[in-house]
């Protein structure tokens, strides 16, 4: 599975490649509850073990089946690393695992390798697994682990690649729709479709299971699919209608210091009449220099506000706080998700200023859409 969204609240366990790996307080529940149930079941059918035997090796099994899905993710994560694309985490939770990569592949074959690197990690470790019990004379407890995770790891890559968002064949549906029409989001619509389709026949076939807790987990993870199925419609939609138009129409222009402005000036201009904490700064010509924070006033003595400009106190702002003004508004609300930004600039390509947009902007043009037939 492949997000694009950090976890909060999940304890840093270490990292491989670079990518860091968290585990979310929902993951320690699933532990317990596969082994449980992986150690009741060989209770039951090896009643000739010792009592703690079957739970050893159910809890054995259940951190070898988490390995597992850490192994799928990584190979979403090194196939997208190698296309130049960050992963940002690997984190395991009460569903499995996902992958946090920070953007989507350039082209949709790319996205394509992404989507089936993971399934095909799991139907290798299922070779691997099933390989080991055929060829090794294994017996007791070795014997029980190894059958389930030939079993988990078959069943992993089958069910991954069902053909709806998130799971790994919503992407690759996704893929093949994009390449074929040229069009991404109409990919994702299209695989978030099939995703809630695929959902809702899950939680239906969870039910007519009531009573069983298979079956009530089955309808759990049927509705996890669903509900996130339908956000990337939901998505995709707003992402494509926001793809016709550019940063410099969703701008906001505030006046920006100018890089002559003395502190004294600044803090009876600018920062008591607004409730910005830093503001953009621009030379003679309106080219954007940096950037000043309100609390520069309070690094220096009043009395010294008048002989000291901006231009000393400023800030430089990093080209990734910027945008060109012809880029598409949705390839801005996506960076300003992505790196958490409060903001940021909008250039002319000479260097002049047109303004500022934050995800707000953007919002207030959906909640009042005559503004976009005004923009256009």
């Amino acid at each position: 599975m492949q997000e694009s969204v950090q976890r909060k609240g999940a304890l840093r366990v270490g990292s491989l490649f670079g990518i860091p790996f968290f585990v979310d307080a929902s993951w320690f529940l699933i532990l317990a509850l596969v082994t449980w149930s992986y150690g009741s079941s060989l209770a039951a059918q090896h009643p000739e073990w010792e009592a703690l035997t079957p739970w050893i090796t159910g809890f054995v099994s259940a951190l070898f089946l988490f390995g597992s899905v850490v192994l799928h993710e990584l190979g979403h994560s090194l196939t997208a690393m190698a296309q130049g694309i960050r992963v940002q985490s690997i984190s395991l939770f009460l569903f499995g695992g996902v992958a946090q990569i920070e953007r989507e592949s350039r082209s949709p074959w790319g996205a394509l390798a992404v989507a089936l690197a993971g399934p095909l990690v799991s139907l290798a470790l299922f070779g691997v697994f099933f390989g080991l019990g055929q060829v090794l004379p294994l017996d007791g407890p070795i014997a029980a682990v190894v059958s389930l995770l030939a079993s988990v790891n078959l069943a992993l890559a089958v069910f991954n690649l069902l053909p709806g968002l998130p799971l790994d064949g919503g992407n690759v549906l996704k893929a093949i729709v994009w390449g074929v029409t040229g069009n991404q989001y109409k990919g994702v619509r299209v695989a978030g479709l099939t995703g809630q389709v695929v959902g809702v026949l899950m939680i239906l076939a969870g039910l007519l299971a009531f009573g069983n807790f298979s079956g009530l987990w089955f309808a759990v993870i049927g509705w996890f699919v669903f509900s996130n199925a339908r956000r990337y419609s939901d998505y995709a939609r707003v992402q494509e209608r926001l793809s016709a138009f550019t940063a410099a129409q969703a701008a906001v222009y505030s006046e920006p210091v100018p890089a002559g402005t003395t502190l004294r000036t600044f803090a009876d201009l600018y920062a008591v009449s607004s409730q910005q904490r830093s503001f953009l700064v621009t030379d003679f010509s309106g080219r954007l220099v940096g950037h000043v924070d309100r609390s520069v006033l309070l690094a220096h003595p009043v009395e010294q506000w008048p002989y000291i400009p901006v231009a000393s106190v400023l800030q430089p702002i990093d080209a990734s706080e910027t945008v060109a003004s012809s880029e598409p508004l949705d390839a801005v609300l996506v960076r300003l998700e992505q790196k958490r930004l409060s903001r940021l600039a909008v250039l002319q390509a000479n260097g002049l200023l047109v303004g500022q947009v934050r995800i707000e902007d953007i919002r207030r043009l959906f909640d009042h859409p005559q503004r976009w037939r005004l923009a256009g």
